[in-house]
């Protein structure tokens, strides 16, 4: 059903799915960026969730093989998904695409890089806007390590709460022996805390996810910690301190959290965020599915419920 071609956009490798069928009019575009916190995952490792989009939406489907950490040094990921997505909208028609109908879609850190390419685009003149997002459980913030999904998942295989601030020293290229004071939220200085409070803060969790969740002691803020991970509090690190007259102008999102996850509330305060600045938003959420479930798609018996249903909700959501 599919023609399928690996490229290189702007020296960045893709690879393109297009439906053989031909179309009644030009069809959708749909640009991925695979997850693996920047430092594992591919284009093949995600092969077969790009096979299902393209074929069950009918859209045209690029998987962009970003450089991966830390053979390439941060932010070299971010940029290369930029640059394929600028590339992209500007030949969309060569590939039977509308321009105005492409929509960026990733997965963990890859619903990082889309979520921070839309914010990147919002004031670019000179391609078509990106039509719509879809962020499958995203890491938005790395302000706060002790919000009700990370105590009540800290211990969940594939992503737990230490291992997530180890990937991320990981991918930054930084000393591991931050990680308990990143933890502990002892990088954050009181002004970039008490600044963020309304819109990083358990209270905006809705109570029927906080079930058992308990207030951390207070931690003294670490100023050699702060200096040596200032990134973690820049907008492509943490899409989701961008200021309201960034967030006001991004497009319709698809949201898809998992309960199981260490990162689920970081899905639940993007969405009140996007929703507080009027953006439409679709959410889904798996009250099964872990982190890294997506991943399992199409695995035949080592498949999950939970990845064919968020595979399902992407199309749905796409057409």
């Amino acid at each position: 059903k599919l023609f399928i071609k690996d490229l290189h956009f702007d020296e960045v490798p893709v690879r393109i799915y297009l439906p053989r069928e031909p179309p009644a009019s030009k069809r959708r575009g749909v640009i991925f960026f695979h997850g693996g916190c920047g430092i594992f995952g591919s284009i093949r490792s995600h092969e077969r969730i790009c096979r299902a989009i393209a074929s069950k939406s009918d859209s045209v489907v690029v998987s962009v093989g970003y450089v991966l950490s830390p053979e390439h040094k941060y932010p070299a990921q971010i940029l290369d998904c930029l640059t394929a997505t600028l590339h992209f909208l500007k030949a969309a028609e060569n590939y039977g695409v509308d321009p105005e109908r492409v929509i960026v879609c990733g997965d963990s850190a890859g619903g990082t890089f889309a979520a921070s390419v839309c914010q990147e685009l919002v004031n670019r003149r000179e391609v078509p806007k990106i039509c719509a997002q879809v962020l499958i459980y995203p890491f938005v913030q790395a302000l706060n390590f002790n919000l009700p999904s990370y105590q009540q998942n800290a211990f969940i295989p594939f992503l737990s709460r230490e291992r997530t601030v180890r990937f991320i020293l990981k991918y930054l290229q930084k000393d591991y022996s931050l990680k308990e004071a990143i933890l502990a939220g002892s990088h954050a200085p009181e002004s970039i805390t008490l600044k963020y409070r309304k819109w990083i803060n358990p209270d905006l969790i809705p109570e029927t996810f906080k079930l058992g969740y308990k207030a951390p002691i207070p931690s003294s803020f670490l100023p050699q910690a702060y200096e040596e991970t200032k990134e973690l509090f820049t907008t492509r690190l943490s899409p989701l301190l961008a200021e309201d007259a960034v967030v006001c102008c991004l497009p319709d999102t698809c949201i898809i959290t998992c309960e199981h996850d260490v990162l689920r509330d970081d899905g639940l305060l993007y969405k009140k965020r996007l929703e507080d600045n009027k953006v439409k938003v679709t959410w889904h959420h798996m009250t099964e599915g872990f982190h890294c479930v997506l991943a399992f798609f199409g695995y035949s018996i080592f498949s999950f419920p939970s990845s064919s249903k968020m595979v399902n909700h992407i199309v749905t959501f796409i057409k």
